[in-house]
């Protein structure tokens, strides 16, 4: 509904729309790395159907409204993104294992800890969106960084910046888990002359310093 509300906005002013879109509209995909030409592989009565097809969805509508009522549109599939300034608590798997191991908790890992996901710096990202609006193509373009990890081999990372001693807690996993995440970024590459160049070793520590001020500072607030 929010994407519905905004294109309307856009279309009575003659702005430029941009859809940020996400990964997540592959599914749990049977095509590796995933490009912008493959549909996807959703379930679309499953526990995660809300967001997976809501954002299906809002990329039906911006496509409609760009063939129907001629409005700019630019649509970006975002990948997995960290870095400083995230939600401490937002449930995504960086934020976890970052605060976690910084609380001196055991890290979370869902089901076996095999599943992969791409992990990229959020000023990567920023450029990406940038070039896409600055640009003349509609997309949709995945903006993701390449790289692959596994849970485990992430959580292997976290531990090598912020603690060597953390321990990792294995829990069952969540329905429609996708088993692979990795953008095929040929198209940006191509397109937009943008790919990103902001590595994980690289760029956690950034995250890191960001969230152990933050966590300790709310510590201390605790009078802990």
């Amino acid at each position: 509904m929010g994407t519905l509300n905004m294109l309307g906005l856009a279309k009575r002013i003659g702005a430029k729309f941009l859809l940020t879109s996400t990964s997540e509209v592959y599914g749990d995909p049977l095509e590796h790395p995933q490009k912008e030409t493959y549909w996807g592989h959703v379930n679309p009565i499953g526990v995660r159907s809300c967001y997976d097809e809501g954002k299906r969805t809002a990329e039906t509508l911006t496509m409609d409204y760009y063939r129907g009522a001629n409005v700019e549109v630019r649509i970006a599939r975002i990948f997995n993104t960290y870095g400083p300034r995230m939600c401490l608590d937002d449930g995504r798997v960086v934020s976890n294992f970052v605060a976690q191991a910084i609380r001196k908790q055991p890290m979370t890992v869902y089901g076996d800890g095999k599943q992969t996901r791409s992990f990229q710096f959020v000023s990567d990202l920023v450029d990406g969106l940038v070039a896409l609006m600055e640009g003349e193509h509609i997309g949709p373009f995945n903006l993701g960084n390449p790289g692959e990890f596994t849970m485990l081999e992430l959580a292997g990372v976290v531990k090598e910046v912020i603690d060597p001693s953390a321990t990792i807690e294995f829990k069952a996993n969540t329905a429609d888990d996708p088993h692979k995440r990795k953008p095929d970024i040929s198209k940006a590459k191509e397109l937009l002359n943008w790919e990103p160049k902001i590595s994980l070793q690289e760029g956690l520590p950034l995250m890191v310093n960001d969230f152990r001020n933050r966590i300790l500072n709310e510590d201390e607030g605790k009078g802990n």
